[in-house]
């Protein structure tokens, strides 16, 4: 089973990266949804520090791999983009369950990029000033991130313009694509 798994830190460019996959007809799973919708189902408030907390508290409590076996079931298809490992452990659930064939994208940008475009969504998880987002990239690289970062099989730096961006996405996707078909 051919699968795409995304990773970068926040602000990166995944987002970007996914609309992208999705519009050459990639499936796209987010565990950040999955995250969502079980603190919802909790009834645990959406703001970035509650869920970033939830997450966080089923990490210790159930293994720091539990958001990737809970995303697992939810693929269904060859050509799935998984979007939003954060850590090894992660991964391996991954590889164990669709194979060696998994490959790892990561979409880099430095920190003062990321915050700027994390402050200019308007999103109600946008950092309030630097040292919140300096927080949160000390919470995400605690699981385990900038590991899987170093381990990409791909990487995608992201800090020239959008279009660009999205043009070197879509060459990597349709590569990556090339190489899938060929392979079967």
């Amino acid at each position: 089973m051919s699968i795409l798994v995304l990773t970068g830190m926040p602000g990166a460019g995944k987002e970007e990266f996914v609309s992208v996959a999705k519009d050459l007809g990639f499936e796209v799973i987010r565990m950040g949804d999955v995250v969502r919708r079980e603190a919802s189902s909790r009834n645990f408030s959406t703001d970035d520090q509650s869920v970033g907390g939830f997450a966080h508290s089923e990490r210790q409590r159930l293994g720091y791999d539990i958001w990737a076996r809970r995303t697992v079931p939810l693929v269904k298809a060859e050509g799935t983009l998984i979007d939003g490992c954060r850590g090894e452990s992660e991964l391996t659930v991954f590889r164990n369950a669709f194979g060696e064939g998994v490959r790892v994208v990561a979409i880099h940008a430095s920190a003062r990029t990321r915050f700027e475009r994390l402050r200019s969504r308007n999103r109600s998880d946008a950092p309030a000033d630097f040292e919140q987002f300096r927080e949160r990239d000390k919470r995400e690289l605690g699981w385990g991130l900038g590991n899987l970062v170093a381990l990409a099989d791909h990487v995608i730096v992201n800090e020239g313009t959008l279009e660009e961006f999205k043009r070197n996405a879509a060459e990597l996707l349709r590569e990556l694509g090339e190489h899938e078909v060929q392979g079967r």
